[in-house]
């Protein structure tokens, strides 16, 4: 069967890296830090030499300087390990009319494509990646690796999510990754770059779990980036026609009707706080937090994120 992803989408990021802004640790050597030192790659420090270890590494200037002995150590580089996470719940594949657009994605074509991209880096750099599809629980995880058999797997499971959305196909109809995230920072050992894509479309009494087990992935000494995905024009602004619509949330099936001008300024305003309180905690607690409006088509999001985390680094 042939894929739904379209391969020269993802294939134009071939040139660009993805480099951890904190320790990872990994099996081999490659383009990241790693919280273990030896005498490679990167100089880190000095320290005083230890009567009996080899004099290789002693810095014969800084002793001509001082009459001290000193060794120099480097930091080791070692490959990233990379957790991708998707929400798969009902509310990202809207808005449904759009879906397959290429030119405004809908939020999980939006993701789909953004994962995608990230294992093709990854698998470039040599670097070990998985993915989780989460709902209420962990519903699909790969191992984390960096061999091709785990790329083809992985695109396999996000092409699936580019299947049209029916309300009955299956698909999970709850936001509810809060409990699944406690797991898998649990579940990650080594200290890794956790990717997460997800509206955060939940109550406040969700939010503030989701709040938590992000907490707890950083608590676990995980790097995280947040793609906090949506539709502006319609989720955030309640952009529609100024007449009577009827509404139908996708989760749980409720529909209401109503004229959106009417609401417009209030929904906006108490949207606009949400995304604010999921910004400030991701910047409180030192989550690389990525605003995504959809509406904004893939490459003028993405693209520009990629660039800017790569001066970063």
């Amino acid at each position: 069967m042939d894929s739904r992803i379209e391969k020269g989408r993802v294939e134009r990021y071939r040139n660009l890296e993805l480099l951890a802004r904190q320790v990872v640790e990994g099996y081999i050597v490659g383009l990241h830090k790693s919280p273990f030192h030896g005498f490679s790659v990167e100089f880190s420090e000095h320290r005083l030499y230890n009567t009996g270890e080899s004099t290789k590494h002693i810095d014969w200037k800084l002793y001509g300087r001082t009459d001290k002995m000193f060794v120099k150590t480097f930091e080791e580089e070692t490959n990233l390990r990379c957790q991708i996470v998707v929400d798969t719940s009902a509310s990202m594949y809207f808005p449904v009319e759009r879906h397959g657009d290429a030119g405004r994605p809908n939020k999980i074509t939006f993701a789909v494509y953004a994962a995608a991209v990230l294992v093709e880096m990854l698998r470039r750099q040599r670097d070990a990646f998985g993915l989780a599809l989460l709902s209420d629980k962990i519903d699909v995880q790969t191992p984390v690796q960096s061999r091709a058999a785990n790329q083809t797997l992985i695109y396999r499971q996000l092409d699936r999510l580019l299947a049209p959305y029916q309300p009955d196909n299956g698909t999970p109809h709850t936001t509810r990754i809060s409990e699944p995230l406690h797991l898998l920072a649990e579940q990650l050992h080594r200290r890794s770059l956790v990717v997460i894509f997800t509206d955060a479309l939940v109550d406040g009494q969700e939010q503030a779990r989701l709040f938590d087990a992000i907490r707890h992935l950083r608590h676990c000494k995980h790097e995280v980036i947040l793609f906090h995905v949506l539709d502006y024009s319609q989720e955030v602004q309640l952009d529609f026609d100024n007449r009577p619509h009827l509404f139908i949330d996708m989760e749980s099936g409720r529909k209401l009707k109503l004229s959106p001008a009417a609401l417009a300024e209030k929904y906006n305003a108490a949207m606009r706080k949400r995304v604010a309180e999921i910004k400030d905690m991701a910047l409180a607690h030192n989550i690389d937090y990525v605003e995504v409006d959809v509406g904004k088509g893939f490459d003028q999001v993405l693209q520009p994120y990629l660039f800017k985390r790569g001066r970063m680094m």
